[in-house]
């Protein structure tokens, strides 16, 4: 099979849509996430740890220089390692949250599997007198 082909079949089978609609939500779960530690749990955070804003927490490598006559002004070169933690609390949350749906997923998968089977129902009457004079055939022999 050619590599079109097999793209095709990949393609058609709704693979490639499902993962395309995975990645929307994804993106916007994670822009909820980001929304949710930034504005909601950072601040109180940094309240508790003395007024603290992660958003500016940084170290300056550089300074800026101001733009003089004809030359643009340069920004300072800095380390802004307060996003960077913000950055972390956003990966953390996400990871449990993806970590409780996949937890809630299969134990629905679990509950499935281990679903009673029922029993088979019960021969007629007539399987039942049949069974007996087949046995009673092979007795006689």
């Amino acid at each position: 099979m050619g590599i079109v082909q097999e793209f095709k079949k990949f393609a058609i089978k709704g693979n490639v849509l499902d993962m395309a609609v995975g990645i929307v939500v994804g993106v916007a779960f994670g822009k909820i996430v980001s929304s949710f530690v930034g504005d909601v749990i950072t601040p109180p955070l940094g309240v508790l740890l003395g007024g603290v804003d992660f958003s500016n927490l940084m170290v300056t490598i550089k300074d800026a220089v101001p733009a003089i006559a004809d030359k643009a002004a340069i920004p300072a070169v800095t380390i802004s390692y307060g996003k960077f933690i913000q950055t972390i609390f956003d990966f953390t949350i996400i990871s449990f949250a993806v970590f409780l749906l996949v937890k809630t997923v299969n134990f629905i998968k679990a509950k499935e599997e281990v679903a009673p089977v029922a029993p088979p129902p019960p021969p007629s009457a007539q399987e039942v007198l049949l069974t007996e004079i087949r046995d009673l055939l092979k007795n006689k022999n």
